[in-house]
């Protein structure tokens, strides 16, 4: 496969040799391990790559020291430890490196943020740089394939998502969608020590599948599967730090009947979504269109934000009943409030609720649909 080029690239490479780890997070089968390998081939033979799910390096790295550190890193300068969530006490022993070898740089890539940031989290406080990867981009599409040819593949990107496997095989979309969500997007959930009901997980996925775009109530999800509010929470917590889906929340400051408590979940790649329903039907023969364009752009809106110093905070907005006036996306940044309406027809008449530019009116407004959804990803 052709290298796509990753807009992150160009600040890890600004980061390399600072004096601290550089962590990337992602799902599986983003291309983390293809982005890292281009990172450091010009270094060759004086990079040590080492993958946690292989059980000799689980092994070496066990209760390491600096001194054995030495001996196996010997004349390199970069460290990489992929997949290294499964490696036990990889916030020690990537301390050790940071604080004893500080001209080895470290890379470390991990799938399950939940088991890799704890593990990181207090051992390397002060000593690295966090970034996440997702599938490709819009942006970084657009610049591999130039912006009138990705607008035309929309409604694919849509319906398949853009991990690199799918892009970089077409015409196999759906068998590459099978492979990834059944063997390995969601290993590192049902590998979870207790986890045991995974058929309760695999009707709460479907069922945030097919509520894109709808305001999700936990007590109504735990009906419809069979289980309680508590076991809901517990998975869309997991499912988050997965990189499955990612929770949007309500935006309240100033009127009596805004939702204050509530949230959209929304999914990380709707090609994976849309194997989870199993339906990739064209778009106009769909009554759920309109849902996956709000998850496409907010998704690919997350994407370009993401790895920015302080991003800006996402939120969606919505008065009570019997009003229930709604905004589709907003961003607060700074004290300054952008808001949007996402719409999939650009003939569709749209406009921001008067009640909420009576409640907001120093914000920022605007409707985002095919037609320049260029301006809202790549200005």
């Amino acid at each position: 496969m052709k290298y796509i080029n990753r807009a992150l690239e160009s600040e890890l490479e600004r980061r390399l040799f600072s004096g601290k780890a550089l962590i990337l997070y992602g799902p599986r089968q983003c291309g983390k391990t293809t982005l890292i390998r281009h990172l450091t081939a010009q270094y060759g033979d004086e990079v040590l790559w080492m993958n946690g799910d292989n059980p000799d390096t689980r092994n070496t790295l066990y209760e390491i020291t600096t001194a054995r550190w030495k001996r196996l890193l010997a004349n390199k300068k970069i460290l990489v430890l992929d997949e290294a969530q499964r490696i036990e006490n990889v916030g020690m022993a990537l301390k050790l490196v940071t604080d004893e070898l500080p001209d080895i740089q470290v890379v470390a890539s991990g799938s399950s943020s939940f088991e890799l940031m704890n593990y990181t989290a207090k051992p390397l406080t002060g000593r690295k740089f966090e970034y996440r990867l997702f599938p490709f981009s819009f942006g970084e599409l657009c610049e591999e394939h130039g912006l009138f040819a990705e607008k035309q593949e929309l409604e694919k990107r849509m319906l398949f998502g853009s991990y690199p496997d799918v892009v970089a095989n077409p015409g196999d979309e759906q068998q590459c969608l099978s492979e990834l969500a059944g063997n390995y997007l969601f290993k590192d959930i049902y590998a979870l020590d207790g986890l045991r009901r995974t058929s309760i997980l695999d009707k709460l996925i479907r069922a945030l599948a097919l509520q894109i775009g709808s305001e999700v109530n936990c007590h109504e999800l735990a009906g419809l599967i069979g289980t309680d509010n508590k076991t809901v929470g517990r998975y869309i917590d997991l499912l988050t730090k997965c990189y499955v889906v990612f929770p949007i929340g309500a935006y309240s400051k100033n009127l009596r009947n805004e939702i204050k408590k509530g949230f959209k979940i929304f999914f990380c790649d709707l090609g994976i979504r849309n194997a989870v329903i199993n339906n990739f039907m064209p778009l106009d023969s769909r009554n759920d269109s309109g849902g996956m364009w709000e998850n496409y752009v907010i998704l690919e809106r997350l994407k370009k934000n993401q790895n920015q110093p302080f991003p800006p905070r996402p939120f969606f907005w919505r008065t009570m009943a019997p009003q229930s006036h709604e905004v589709d996306y907003i961003e607060v940044a700074q004290g300054q409030i952008n808001a949007w309406e996402i719409k999939y027809n650009p003939h569709t008449k749209a406009k921001i609720p008067q009640a909420f530019l009576n409640a907001y009116p120093t914000a920022q407004t605007g409707i985002v649909t095919p037609n320049n959804l260029d301006e809202f990803l790549l200005d």
